[in-house]
């Protein structure tokens, strides 16, 4: 082994077994940090370094990597699905996984539009508890009570602007006069300052929260799944295919339009499960998401 190869191999040990910083190996092998780098470079160049990613973790990042090439999408991730795979414990899953992914990424008093839905309502309580900087979370939909925290939540660095109105008001014309409230036009304001969107996608089976929470009729509910409704977003229903189903609430409906999601950044989708597959590959086909977050089963079915 020349001086050189030796060099490479020391800087390479230090580096990657001692977590050394390349300042620190400089002055051990006095060279420069430029020289460090270099060094490490080709040690990954040469074979001399080689990485191997276990096998599960090398097959979900070749997941995510199919699924942002095939929905343009700027980001996904995977999680392993649960061994205990009921709706619940994936919905606990992707919330922690959409707050872990969320946390290293807001600035100091971020704002945050969410959607109605069980996971995001958990991804909030969950990213307040974990974040260090006070987060405002402003509501994309009516239905003030699905926003607020569970009973056993400490929602701290939180702050929540709502929508004081239910998702699916009496007339039309009850919801123009909401839209005109002072207070709601200001939310609605405030939804274009967000800098990130957490949205989920609602399946058409009969754990659906819109449906237990009584914003829909099962009678409402039923007609869409004749019209081929496979899920929602934000209380918009669409098909398979992406197209969005006309439904005889929409004027009455306490929601942000689809365009306007579709023109905000970092929309953030949080779902899986077999009853949200088609509803998640519609919302992609429509282009309403720029990162998914979803666990490996839902990935592979939409791969």
């Amino acid at each position: 082994m020349d001086f050189e190869e030796e060099l490479m191999a020391k800087a390479a040990w230090y580096y990657y077994q001692k977590d050394m910083t390349q300042q620190k190996i400089s002055e051990l092998l006095g060279i420069s940090r430029m020289r460090v780098i270099r060094l490490l470079d080709k040690s990954k160049e040469t074979g001399l370094v080689q990485f191997k990613i276990r096998e599960g973790n090398a097959r979900r990042i070749q997941i995510e990597e199919q699924l942002k090439d095939r929905y343009r999408l700027q980001d996904c991730f995977i999680i392993p699905t649960p061994v205990e795979a009921d709706i619940g414990t994936v919905n606990d899953a992707i919330a922690d996984a959409a707050a872990m992914y969320l946390s290293s990424r807001l600035q100091s008093n971020a704002f945050v539009n969410i959607g109605y839905g069980d996971t995001t309502g958990k991804t909030l309580n969950n990213l307040a508890k974990i974040t260090e900087n006070p987060i405002s979370f402003i509501s994309l939909t009516g239905g003030v009570s699905i926003y607020l925290p569970n009973a056993r939540s400490n929602v701290f660095n939180a702050r929540l602007f709502l929508i004081p109105a239910p998702m699916v008001v009496s007339s039309k014309e009850m919801k123009a006069a909401i839209r005109e409230e002072k207070s709601v036009i200001e939310i609605t304001r405030m939804v274009s300052l967000a800098s990130f969107t957490i949205i989920g996608i609602g399946g058409m089976n009969d754990e659906a929260t819109i449906l237990k929470t009584g914003s829909l009729t099962s009678a409402d509910f039923l007609h869409l799944k004749m019209q081929d409704a496979v899920g929602d977003i934000l209380c918009h229903f669409i098909d398979r295919q992406g197209r969005v189903i006309p439904t005889p609430f929409e004027d009455r409906l306490v929601s942000t339009p689809l365009d306007v999601l579709k023109s905000l950044p970092n929309v953030i989708g949080v779902a899986a499960g077999r009853n949200k597959q088609e509803a998640i590959r519609g919302a992609l086909t429509l282009g309403l998401i720029d990162i998914l977050i979803t666990n490996e089963e839902t990935a592979e079915h939409l791969c």
